[in-house]
């Protein structure tokens, strides 16, 4: 099975999720991008839909959805997003596509945060993709000389502005024995708005698509 298949078996594995009168958030990213266009065939389960990114708000709207903001839905019933990387515990790194605080924020305002990956992103330990961190501009380098004193390798994703008008470091090798740890240690740096270790905010459901069809971790 192609990786697009897998991406999409998950997307419809997750709709099973969506309750009557959901007020649902979306995440940003190819996977995603497969639910997106399944979401016209529940529409009438959606009371509200919150979006983590421009890019997914404009898809939203291009299928006939009203995106609501957060600030006037209160807490989400469930989340739905992507992830670059997921370990056994439902750890996660996060914001290969940017939109990780958008993200980070959403997850932690719902009651049920479901992640769906294909089998090339469950890892053994976190840390093999490079892990996003979004820092306000004039904070980069120091950010990045922070993150070299801890044994990583900071590259600015050169050409990207997020959508709230930050930058990204993307540390390579950078070694992640303890995800709660790193993402606190990470956060406390001044500059950071945030690191895309969701740790803290793991997921709560992980479906896994593979050549065998859908593994779920979590409940």
């Amino acid at each position: 099975m192609d990786q697009k298949n897998k991406k999409l078996i998950a997307a419809k594995a997750s709709l099973n999720y969506v309750q009557d009168g959901a007020i649902l958030g979306v995440g940003t990213g190819s996977t995603v991008n497969e639910l997106i266009d399944l979401l016209p065939t529940i529409r009438e389960k959606i009371q509200a839909v919150v979006s983590s990114s421009a890019a997914t708000t404009a898809r939203l709207e291009s299928l006939g959805f009203e995106v609501s903001m957060l600030n006037s839905v209160g807490d989400l019933d469930v989340y739905i997003d992507g992830a670059d990387e997921a370990n056994k515990h439902l750890q996660l790194i996060k914001g290969g596509g940017g939109a990780l605080t958008r993200e980070k924020i959403l997850a932690g305002a719902s009651r049920k945060f479901v992640c769906i990956i294909d089998d090339s992103k469950q890892v053994g330990r976190l840390g093999a993709f490079p892990l996003p961190i979004e820092v306000i501009p004039m904070a980069q380098s120091f950010v990045a000389r922070k993150m070299v004193k801890m044994r990583g390798q900071p590259i600015w994703r050169e050409g990207l502005v997020t959508d709230n008008g930050n930058h990204i470091l993307d540390i390579h090798n950078l070694q992640i024995p303890n995800p709660l740890e790193m993402e606190t240690r990470i956060n406390q740096i001044p500059g950071v708005i945030t690191v895309g270790l969701f740790a803290h905010r793991p997921a709560d459901v992980l479906i896994v698509a593979s050549d065998n069809g859908i593994r779920t971790l979590g409940q």
